[in-house]
């Protein structure tokens, strides 16, 4: 499922909206650190999601950035966290090329209650639900998926159990968003985020469903990159001043770390009237004509927020151009 290819001169040349995966020593120790600025500032502010959720929606982003750009093939990786709280779904998605989406949905009447959350709380906002993570190859190609229970007071703690159930893998998450105020004085998100897996074999990777078996040595490397992972602290990760490989230094200089090529992720939504249009080529004439208001259908994208006005033409039959 993952591979990372070793970079001739690993120095990125941008420290917002890449990924950049590590080693830790000569360890099966793995992992990623994430920034984004401008690709996350751009997600939240096209909607208007009270700060906690914004937040929470912000790490999903961070995470599916993460482990998207593992992936081996060109495809998409699809998280969606659903569940019984004021906060029904969350889902974002990364596409092969970097492209980076994310939106979240309120209950009816919910608002409320959501802006009450202390921070990001997964288990308030959420509640009781499962995590469902997805790789789609391809129209041509069958989707793998992942579910597993929701599970922990944080998508970071949820990740973690995520991993452990359904892929067997070691893992330590941190995740933060926040606002950072920019050289202009103006407030934009951010999020930032950090990932190390166990992961045995040849080159780092291993096969899904794998049996873990760690020798005494890698134990003890495990066991230290998880809890150094877990002093990086929220200010660390959001910093535009604290290089993505002066933070890995921080953390693993004394057992050394290799950096791999730099991946990028960008803002990109996939929505088009084309696509509308297909949608509501789907429905019956009648089921039209339910949604038609002073002659027309409006559709906004839950990503974006593009509003697509389609309106009937002379005859009433069909839309115009």
């Amino acid at each position: 499922m993952f591979d990372d290819t070793p970079s001739g001169d690993p120095r990125p040349q941008r420290t917002d909206d890449l990924i950049l995966p590590f080693q830790v020593g000569d360890s099966a120790v793995r992992g990623r650190i994430v920034r984004l600025g401008p690709a996350v500032d751009e997600i939240l502010s096209r909607h208007d999601y009270p700060d906690p959720l914004a937040q929470l929606t912000g790490q999903a982003a961070a995470l599916v950035a993460m482990l998207g750009t593992a992936l081996k093939f060109d495809g998409k990786l699809i998280f969606q966290a659903q569940g019984d709280g004021p906060v029904s779904m969350i889902v974002a998605d990364y596409s092969a090329g970097g492209a980076l989406r994310a939106t979240a949905t309120i209950r009816e009447g919910a608002k409320d209650t959501v802006e009450k959350a202390q921070g990001a709380e997964l288990h308030y906002l959420l509640r009781k639900g499962h995590m469902v993570m997805t790789i789609d190859q391809g129209p041509d190609m069958e989707r793998y998926q992942g579910v597993t229970p929701l599970d922990g007071p944080t998508l970071a703690k949820a990740t973690i159990s995520y991993f452990s159930q359904s892929e067997q893998i070691p893992t330590a998450v941190e995740l933060a968003v926040g606002r950072v105020t920019d050289e202009e004085g103006r407030e934009r998100w951010r999020a930032g985020g950090i990932m190390v897996q166990f992961m045995p074999g040849e080159g780092g990777t291993r096969e899904r469903g794998e049996d873990v078996l760690m020798a005494d040595e890698d134990e003890d490397a495990w066991n230290r990159a998880a809890i150094l992972l877990e002093t990086v602290k929220p200010d660390e990760l959001l910093d535009p001043t604290i290089a993505p490989e002066e933070l890995l230094f921080r953390l693993y200089h004394e057992d050394g770390v290799r950096v791999f090529e730099p991946k990028t992720a960008h803002f990109g939504c996939t929505c088009s009237r084309d696509k509308v249009a297909n949608v509501l080529s789907q429905y019956t004439r009648e089921d039209i004509e339910d949604m038609l208001e002073d002659g027309a259908i409006e559709v906004s994208c839950d990503f974006c927020r593009e509003a697509y006005r389609f309106e009937l033409d002379e005859s009433g039959k069909q839309f115009r151009e």
